[in-house]
């Protein structure tokens, strides 16, 4: 057999190991995802039917005011918080909205939202789930407070929608509704995850995580966050934390994340991550992206810092800044 037939039947091994490695990883990860997702979108579909969502998001109007926005804007961002940015479009479009108000909106969601679901990554990645909830809802708040300081007042001025009353539906067409938008959630779900754990598994056994890591680390110093997150970092700000969960549970289980170095970056990515898909959706709709990039970037390089400095008075483990 000549050399180069020794080295293709390699590389077909080493291909065929990681395929089998990551469909086995991906697997447990669908199922970890969906049993948390079909319950959670069930229960909050049934709330939004009932009208539970509109009495709890009339408590909240009197804090959207004191930061600028209607009180009808508490709709939205409860719809966002508790299940995802398209959920958070769809009712913006039954409020009557300025672009100053749906640009603080949509900083709000990209920072809080899919609290059950991604709360539940973040906590298998050793960190507290009420933490977690807090530090989203807080940073979501904190950004709509300065950018209300910071957008221009004319933008109140250019119309983003002009509201519309929304009716009840009927119980069944609701929840037929709600199984079709599963069905492609599910299938969703099945090629995220499969994908971004194939990648990374071919990236592992050829070597090329370790390379990676090595190039972004002046980058992840910046973060204050430790080189060996760079892949994951990439991740989910491609795809976000639900499609990116099989890699954190399984960097995490493996023992390839340790808690210290897991909770760091969740406090980072808690609040900034799914750049590519949430920036692009709400710029989509005549947001500006400097607006939905930089305020979040910004507060979670400030958390994160903050995150290491209470670590260091309180003697807690550090996460290594130059460990690939």
């Amino acid at each position: 057999m000549s050399e180069m037939s020794k080295m293709s039947e390699k590389i077909g091994t080493r291909v065929g190991r990681s395929v089998v490695s990551a469909l086995k990883r991906a697997f447990s990860t669908i199922v970890f995802l969906l049993k948390i997702m079909i319950p959670t979108s069930l229960a909050i579909a049934l709330l939004g039917w009932s009208g539970a969502l509109a009495v709890i998001s009339g408590f909240l109007a009197p804090l959207m005011r004191l930061i600028g926005l209607p009180g009808q804007a508490a709709l939205v961002f409860l719809s966002g918080a508790l299940l995802n940015n398209y959920s958070a479009i769809a009712v913006m479009g039954t409020v009557a909205l300025s672009l100053r108000d749906a640009t603080i909106l949509a900083v709000m969601c990209v920072i809080c939202h899919n609290l059950l679901v991604e709360t539940t990554v973040m906590k298998s990645a050793g960190s507290s789930a009420i933490k977690m909830v807090a530090l989203r809802i807080g940073m979501s708040l904190v950004a709509a407070f300065l950018l209300n300081l910071l957008l221009p007042k004319n933008l109140s001025n250019v119309e983003f929608s002009k509201g519309v009353v929304a009716g009840r539906s009927d119980f069944w067409p609701m929840l037929g509704a709600w199984g079709l938008s599963t069905l492609k959630l599910v299938g969703t779900v099945v090629l995220y995850v499969a994908v971004i754990m194939l990648v990374q598994s071919l990236f592992e056994e050829f070597g090329i995580m370790t390379y990676l890591s090595k190039g972004l680390a002046p980058f992840m110093k910046v973060l204050g966050l430790p080189a060996s997150v760079s892949f994951l970092w990439i991740v989910i700000n491609i795809v976000g934390y639900a499609y990116g969960a099989g890699i954190i549970k399984s960097e995490y289980d493996e023992g390839k994340l340790p808690k210290e170095n897991g909770d760091l970056f969740n406090h980072h990515a808690a609040i900034c991550h799914s750049l590519m898909e949430d920036t692009t959706l709400y710029a989509g709709l005549g947001i500006s992206v400097a607006w939905l990039i930089i305020p979040r970037f910004l507060l979670a390089i400030v958390v994160v810092w903050l995150e290491r400095l209470r670590r260091k008075i309180h003697g807690k483990p550090q996460a290594s800044l130059s460990k690939a």
